[in-house]
């Protein structure tokens, strides 16, 4: 050991290389100690994965589960870039090429006999970089509302308060982002849920009495409506006749805007919009949303191909939303897909409110935005713009 004398700084002391392949095999052998591990249920077995999946860096999916006659037999839970993306086209002058997420990474499988759940398969190898100690609070198999904080969420949106205060709030509370334990989204997902308890049945089914009688005066309308697991009604869609025909002739462009809200629930309001040949808006179809999840936005462009006759459409825009894109990427994976100007300029006042209120920095900004013409010229604008207000490097 060191010997510390008074007066004189010592340094810390630096890991070499062999201390740290020493700690590279102690984390390895850590590692392979999952392998022939037994644990007594379904929820131990899942957090035996995950606590690990959070320490290493990477999320967790729950995957196959297989049955034998006295009940599971074998249970599969996966990294979540596990699997390959579909087949899509691969024409070599592609000039955006969308960002892949499945990346065909292997995990761990458990199997049950006689109530212990044993791991009989684990690979401790991963083919793409692992979250930094700081990005892993936020990995999805890691973010979870406690009870506690549900009542808090719950309380607030009683008295009227924003779900944004509240979530400011919370994030006050646990002493930063990285110790809430959840993100925005989650706290807006679960007010929604939320709501479907209050929601009046006379109010749901006068709507559905809507839909019927519609579908009496017109033969072409279309509605659907989807329920949760209590038979409780969460999502609906509707189109009519007129929407179907124009469709037809107009609906290789599509904008699917989630701006608004309805009044006494708060749902989203989603309508499909297009151009006709008068540059006229034309509605192709609306749904009431009960949330921004990626099962929500799934199911309504299914029933939406649906209700056309499966006829998809050549681009969609939409605003910036991870959920939505991956409903996209499943349901319309041959579909362009781009972001809409006007989301972009909404979000730029929003996360730029002290640049975006100059001036010249706002002509400079749109310049680039509505004027260029080739992808060199945007570069080449958009690093001067950069440059000029020392905005290199922010997110």
């Amino acid at each position: 050991m060191a010997e510390v004398v008074p007066g004189i700084h010592t340094p810390p002391l630096q890991l070499t290389n062999i201390d740290q392949d020493i700690r590279a095999d102690e984390e390895l052998q850590d590692v392979e100690n999952l392998l022939g591990m037994v644990v007594h249920s379904e929820e131990e077995a899942y957090k035996l994965y995950n606590d690990y999946a959070i320490r290493i860096g990477f999320s967790v999916r729950k995957e196959k589960l297989r049955y034998a006659k006295n009940g599971v037999r074998q249970r599969e839970y996966v990294c979540s870039k596990e699997g390959f993306p579909r087949d899509g086209d691969h024409l070599d002058d592609k000039k955006f090429k969308r960002l892949q997420t499945r990346t065909g990474c292997e995990a761990i499988r458990f199997t049950v006999t006689n109530g212990e759940w044993k791991v009989t398969h684990f690979n401790s190898n991963h083919n793409h970089e692992l979250a930094k100690p700081e990005e892993r609070p936020f990995l999805r198999s890691n973010r979870k509302i406690t009870d506690a904080q549900l009542g808090v969420i719950r309380t607030f949106k009683e008295a009227g308060i924003r779900t944004v205060s509240t979530y400011s709030y919370l994030v006050e509370e646990a002493g930063g982002f990285e110790n809430v334990g959840f993100i925005k989204r989650d706290c807006y997902n679960a007010v929604n849920k939320h709501k479907l308890i209050n929601v009046e049945a006379g109010d749901a089914q006068s709507l559905v009495n809507h839909f019927k009688q519609k579908q009496a005066e017109d033969p072409m309308f279309f509605y659907a409506i989807q329920v949760d697991q209590e038979n409780r009604m969460t999502n609906f869609f509707w189109r009519d006749g007129r929407s179907r025909i124009d469709y037809n002739s107009f609906g290789d462009v599509i904008c699917f805007d989630t701006t608004y809200r309805t009044n006494k629930y708060n749902m989203i309001c989603a309508p499909f919009v297009g151009v006709n040949h008068h540059w006229k808006n034309v509605l192709f179809g609306c749904a009431f949303l009960l949330d921004e999840t990626t099962a929500s936005f799934t199911w309504l462009f299914e029933t939406f191909l649906e209700s056309m006759g499966n006829q998809k459409p050549k681009t969609i825009f939409t605003d910036q939303c991870q959920a939505m894109k991956n409903a996209i990427r499943v349901v319309l994976p041959d579909t362009c897909h781009r972001l809409c100007l006007w989301h972009i300029s909404k979000n730029a006042a929003e996360n730029l409110p002290r640049h975006y209120g100059n001036p010249e920095f706002k002509s400079k900004f749109n310049k680039i935005l509505y004027n260029c013409e080739t992808e060199i010229e945007f570069q080449s604008c958009w690093d001067a713009l950069l440059r000029d207000y020392n905005l290199v490097g922010n997110k």
